[in-house]
C-alpha cells in the first residue's frame, strides 16, 4: 500500500519574513530533529585540518548557510519543481571532527554520515577542504558500493601525500582508488587546469580510472559538449559529485585556499549541473569555501547556490525515487 502523501515542512517564506531573519539554517530550512522524515540533509563539515596552502575552510558551512539567505527556493524553473515540495530536505548541523587529529577527524565524519544516511535519502556535505571527501565516499559505499564520481575542481587531487602525509585535501581520491570506492569505468575529473608537479601527474591519475575534461575544453566543446562526456561515462550508475569551489576561476570564488586561474565561470558549472538532470545521483559534496578571502560573498553565494542546484537534481534523481 502506497504511504499517503505528507507535505515536507519547508523553508521559511521570504515574502512573509525577510530573507535576512530567521533561523540560520541552509536556507532557511527545518532543523532535522524537527522533521518526521527526511529525504535529504544539508551537513557541515567543518575540517581543514589538510589544507596545504591557505586555511580557513573550516568556517566554509556557516558562511555557505549565511549566503543562502539569498536563495528563492520556491520554485526552479529551469528544473521545473518546486525542490522543497516533492522531496523533504533538512539541515543536519555540523559533524563535530577533531581539529588536531586528521586520522580522527576522517573517522568522525564517515562514522557521522553513516549514521545520517540511515536516517535519510541523500546528503550534500558542505565543507571544510577536500580531504572530506574520502570519509564522505566510504560513508556512501557502505549502501551503493562503489560510485561513479564525477569531480569538480582545478587540481586532480590524486597525488600520494603532503610532506609525508596521506590524509590531506590534494589526495582524497587516491585514497578513494585504493579503497575502491569509485568505479574507475565512470569517473571523471572537470575543470583542471594549471601547471602540474610532475609530467607523471596525468598519466598516474588517468591509471586511477580518471577520464579529465580540461578547463580549456570549455572554450571547443563548450557546455553541451561537456555534459554529453559526463552523461555517456556515467551512464545509469549510482554518481557521487564532489564540486571543490576553485573550480571556478577566482573572478567568481575568490574565498578558497588554493585558487587558480582561467577557470569555469559560474555560468558554465550551472550549466554543466543542469545538463546532469535526471542521473543517478545519489549524494554531493561543495566543498573549500574559505570565508577569510571572500569579497561581498562572492564564493559563498556560488556554493550556495551550487547546493541548491545540488538539491534540485536529487529531486528528480531515478537512485531515490
Amino acid at each position: 500500500m502506497t504511504e499517503p502523501y505528507v507535505v515536507p515542512i519547508q523553508p521559511i517564506n521570504g515574502t512573509i519574513l525577510p530573507r535576512y531573519a530567521g533561523p540560520s539554517t541552509f536556507a532557511r530550512l527545518p532543523e532535522l530533529r524537527d522533521v518526521p522524515k527526511c529525504d535529504v540533509a544539508v551537513v557541515g563539515v567543518p575540517f581543514d585540518a589538510g589544507t596545504s596552502f591557505r586555511p580557513g575552510a573550516r568556517f566554509g558551512p556557516q558562511a555557505i548557510r549565511q549566503a543562502s539567505r539569498n536563495l528563492r527556493t520556491q520554485y526552479h524553473p529551469n528544473y521545473g519543481i518546486e525542490p522543497f515540495m516533492v522531496q523533504q530536505v533538512a539541515d543536519a548541523g555540523d559533524i563535530a571532527c577533531n581539529p588536531y587529529n586528521i586520522n580522527e577527524a576522517i573517522q568522525q565524519i564517515e562514522d557521522a554520515t553513516t549514521e545520517l544516511l540511515e536516517k535519510c535519502g541523500a546528503i550534500v556535505s558542505l565543507g571544510g577542504d577536500h580531504t572530506i571527501a574520502y570519509p564522505l565516499l566510504k560513508s556512501i559505499n557502505k549502501r551503493y558500493g562503489p560510485v561513479a564520481l564525477v569531480h569538480f575542481d582545478a587540481h586532480l587531487d590524486t597525488w600520494d601525500t603532503y610532506f609525508g602525509a596521506p590524509y590531506t585535501h590534494g589526495t582524497p581520491f587516491r585514497r578513494a582508488a585504493e579503497a575502491g570506492l569509485f568505479m574507475d569505468s565512470a569517473s571523471m575529473h572537470v575543470g583542471i587546469r594549471g601547471p602540474l608537479y610532475s609530467r607523471n601527474d596525468l598519466t598516474n591519475d588517468e591509471e586511477m580510472g580518471f577520464r579529465t575534461v580540461h578547463c580549456d575544453e570549455f572554450e571547443t566543446v563548450g557546455i553541451a559538449g561537456v555534459v554529453e562526456r559526463i552523461r555517456e561515462r556515467v551512464g545509469s550508475h549510482p554518481l557521487y559529485l564532489s564540486i571543490d569551489i576553485d573550480v571556478l576561476d577566482p573572478a567568481h570564488a575568490p574565498g578558497t585556499g588554493t585558487p587558480e586561474i582561467a577557470g569555469m565561470s559560474s555560468r558554465e558549472l550551472l550549466g554543466v549541473l543542469r545538463g546532469l538532470t535526471g542521473l543517478s545521483i545519489v549524494s554531493a559534496d561543495v566543498v573549500e569555501v574559505a570565508p577569510a578571502y571572500d569579497h561581498a560573498e562572492i564564493t559563498s553565494l556560488a556554493a550556495a547556490t551550487v547546493t541548491y542546484e545540488l538539491i534540485n537534481l536529487l529531486a528528480l534523481s531515478p537512485a531515490l525515487k
